[in-house]
């Protein structure tokens, strides 16, 4: 059982891009890039950071998604050595390793697809690929045609039906786990993916370690299908992504409570599953770049650390930077990053994100705790966290104007965990006033903890 999960505060790296390995056409000498990241822990740990999800490592032709060689780490990373090294480093800081999971497709550089490439249909590995035939041609110019990823040609689909392709993507997770001693794979593409094959590497790595956390990238569908007993652990909560963001941009806090509610509230079909919450990654465009007032960011991560789940951080959007796709490339939601040189770095958001750790780690509520919602309106949304008679009340309003707010506590006395612990006088039956674009966490003041708070 990986219990650890619902302790964790996730940060994500696009590792290409944050260690400068993205630059179109240049040509890149393995150099160990891998130790910038080892700079950043501190900061990692000032934001209480236990866990990091790395986007692809291993050997590919350009953008990670699209693999050579999944047994060696990218040279523009650095080599095997250094990225175990990085490992050591992170496990030593007490902070949990996650690697991409590419299993859905390859690069057209895969040493298997290039065999088929010379050999023709006299290659032993045509039957690695979904749908490979000699019948016409494919749209990248090959003798043979096959199926892609979401027809994109430069992503070659594996047949995940084929036992020694199996055989050899679990050898590779099992060298990871040995080697770098990894604690969990995201799987990209996961709703592409045939679901016995994530039966077959549930087992496969449960040998090797049983809290090991498997998650899988899926968009929309029923969550379940992937999240149970047999298979994952959990998957990307891009419902509760999107709900988040447009409550606040249409200004409309019923969109994210229905979603809430019918995900986590009392009979919420994921009432008992730990999904993995984001406000932006590296496949969409960067929450500062989509929001219609900038003021809604800091509601938006104060949501994102108390609702039900475990929460991630995309690397620089502590610091609340801008990114849009494009025309066809998603570089600009992966750039270089150097701490201290983060150009209109919103500071405000980084205090904001270091204080939300901190209460998370502190507070059993928040990472264990029932949904239950008290308050839905327009601009204003409260809803509580409760584990057996410790409960926490969160409330928000994204208006630009103070709102008053009549709920009843469940407590006499309460502190206010956002705002220097602030004494909440009244109990039972209250009316709270709440700042324009804030919010507040409310927590019970139990005499045992009285004289650590100011104001007494």
């Amino acid at each position: 059982m990986n219990l650890w999960i619902r302790e964790s505060i996730f940060y994500q790296f696009y590792t290409l891009g944050f260690c400068g390995g993205l630059e179109p056409g240049r040509v890149y000498e393995e150099e160990n890039r891998l130790k910038k990241i080892e700079k950043w822990i501190p900061h990692l740990k000032e934001m209480s950071v236990n866990a990091i999800y790395f986007s692809p490592i291993f050997e590919s032709s350009y953008h990670g998604y699209d693999t050579k060689d999944y047994y060696k780490v990218d040279k523009r990373l650095g080599s095997n050595k250094d990225f175990k090294e990085l490992c050591e480093q992170l496990h030593g800081n007490e902070i949990k390793v996650i690697l991409d999971g590419v299993f859905n497709h390859v690069g057209r550089e895969f040493w298997a697809f290039k065999d088929v490439q010379e050999n023709g249909i006299n290659s032993r590995y045509c039957s690695w690929f979904a749908n490979l035939s000699f019948d016409s041609k494919s749209p990248m110019g090959d003798e043979f045609n096959y199926q892609s990823w979401n027809g994109c040609y430069d992503l070659v689909k594996l047949n995940l039906k084929n036992q020694e392709v199996l055989d050899h993507l679990l050898h590779a997770v099992s060298t990871w786990i040995d080697e770098f001693d990894i604690d969990g794979l995201r799987l990209d593409a996961a709703d592409s993916i045939d679901f016995e094959f994530f039966k077959v590497l549930k087992k496969s790595t449960q040998t090797k370690k049983d809290d090991f956390w498997l998650m899988g990238e899926v968009i929309h569908g029923d969550y379940t299908r992937w999240t149970n007993s047999e298979s994952l652990d959990s998957v990307t909560n891009y419902e509760c992504y999107k709900g988040n963001y447009s409550s606040h941009n249409d200004k409309n806090y019923f969109e994210i409570a229905h979603s809430l509610n019918r995900l986590f509230g009392n009979g919420g079909i994921y009432k008992d599953l730990c999904l993995y919450n984001f406000a932006d990654n590296h496949d969409v465009n960067r929450l500062a770049s989509i929001l219609k007032n900038p003021e809604h960011i800091y509601n938006i991560y104060t949501l994102l650390y108390t609702m039900p789940g475990v929460p991630s951080i995309y690397y620089g959007s502590e610091y609340g930077i801008k990114g849009v796709k494009g025309l066809g490339t998603d570089l600009p939601l992966r750039p270089e990053l150097e701490l201290g040189k983060i150009n209109e770095a919103n500071d405000k958001v980084f205090e904001l994100i270091k204080k939300l750790g901190i209460i998370r780690c502190e507070n059993e509520a928040l990472k264990y705790g029932n949904y239950e919602q008290v308050v839905v309106k327009n601009e204003q949304f409260i809803f509580t966290r409760t584990i057996n008679d410790d409960k926490i009340y969160i409330i928000l309003n994204l208006s630009d104007k103070d709102s008053n707010l009549d709920l009843e506590l469940s407590f006499t006395e309460g502190i206010d965990l956002l705002d220097e612990n602030e004494i909440i006088i009244n109990g039972g039956k209250v009316r709270i006033a709440v700042p324009a674009f804030s919010a507040k966490i409310i927590k019970e003041l139990k005499n045992q903890n009285r004289k650590q708070y100011p104001g007494n």
